[in-house]
């Protein structure tokens, strides 16, 4: 099958003080226009709802993950997951459609239609519709290791086979209270990576993921840890440093935050209750 992620390039090296020809690899960045199809008032009403800067691949996990995360979609019932359909109605173009009797809020989170593969927050059309999508779950609590905190990079990095190949792309990883990795999702645009692994979740009807460790590849931004309460994620870990909205937000959600994990250490910022010796 061919590897839709990855684009092999001629390029000239220099080396030892030398220029040479060589062959090398880029991540690939297209653009995916998400739409909404769905029913108001007796009418079927199809919606373009952003255009984003993505890598090609898991592009229906990525528009459901984006919809659920941003406010849009609710949790949908059971009897009413198997209505949802999500296909290709044209190149990079991508179509989620609602059964009849689900209600959306688009009011919420009106955005301006372009957003580039590096910022989610920066799409947004209102400061009022920066705060969507905040799930408070009440979940029994548990501890994790600090020791295997410290291992999860470097279980992050054996798996990322494009990141591998190209050194261009972000990854979210899921992990269990052991360790084991449980999904991994890579993108050029880190929101990207987490909406496509949160969105396999929302298709799967396994949201809330109230007992898992959520590990980012750079920084902790805003937008990574809204989307992360979203999903119901307790503990997020990031390679990078948080950002003091994002700090804020984990605290409010009552979110454990740790970042700059390198080698044998870490800093936490909130919710140091939730890792132990």
């Amino acid at each position: 099958m061919t590897d839709v992620s990855t684009q092999n390039i001629d390029i000239v090296r220099f080396e030892d003080l030398r220029f040479g020809e060589a062959t090398d690899f880029v991540a690939v960045e297209e653009p995916l226009e998400i739409q909404l199809s769905y029913t108001d008032g007796g009418q079927r009403i199809l919606k373009s709802i952003s255009v984003t800067m993505r890598t090609p691949g898991n592009d229906a996990e990525l528009a459901a993950g984006f919809f659920y995360t941003e406010g849009i979609l609710p949790i949908l019932p059971q009897a009413a997951q198997g209505g949802l359909s999500i296909a290709h109605t044209a190149d990079n173009r991508i179509s989620v459609s609602l059964p009849d009797g689900i209600d959306v809020s688009l009011n919420k989170t009106d955005r301006n239609f372009y957003t580039t593969s590096s910022c989610g927050v920066c799409g947004k059309a209102s400061i009022d519709a920066v705060r969507t999508g905040i799930n408070t779950i009440a979940s029994e609590e548990w501890t994790l290791s600090a020791a295997l905190l410290t291992r999860l990079p470097e279980l992050l990095r054996t798996q990322q086979a494009v990141f591998e190949t190209t050194g261009g792309l972000h990854a979210s990883a899921l992990f269990d209270p052991s360790g084991n990795l449980i999904l991994l999702r890579e993108d050029v645009g880190r929101h990207n990576a987490l909406d496509k692994l949160i969105g396999y979740f929302y298709l799967k009807h396994q949201l809330p993921l109230p007992h898992s460790v959520l590990l980012l590849s750079g920084r902790a931004s805003f937008e990574l840890i809204q989307k992360a309460a979203a999903a119901g994620i307790k503990i997020v870990a990031a390679v990078g440093a948080p950002s003091s909205l994002a700090l804020s937000l984990a605290k409010d959600c009552n979110m454990t935050l740790a970042g700059f994990l390198r080698g044998n250490r870490f800093n936490i910022y909130c919710g140091k209750e939730r890792v132990v010796l």
